[in-house]
């Protein structure tokens, strides 16, 4: 399968470490792992983009550059969508 899953998220935020964990579960089922990608991080290295639009929604699950789902992983819909790609 080629998807792209990305896990916009930032140190210390426990919302983000239980989808991380989640995604952690759940991925390895379709192949994939998922990207974590710290918004704070990103910013202080030049790039504000991934703060600006997900920073007050952390986490924010990504699929194939799309906004999946926000402060939590919508297991149910997500391996629907991940169905749907294979």
């Amino acid at each position: 399968m080629d998807a792209v899953i990305e896990l916009m998220s930032r140190t210390g935020c426990s919302a983000c470490a239980r989808a991380e964990a989640e995604l952690a579960r759940i991925l390895p089922d379709y192949g994939l792992s998922a990207a974590l990608i710290d918004v704070d991080q990103r910013a202080a290295e030049g790039d504000p983009l991934p703060r600006a639009e997900y920073g007050d929604r952390v986490p924010v699950v990504v699929v194939n550059g799309v906004e999946h789902s926000y402060w939590e992983v919508d297991e149910p819909r997500l391996r629907a969508d991940l169905d749907a790609m294979s």
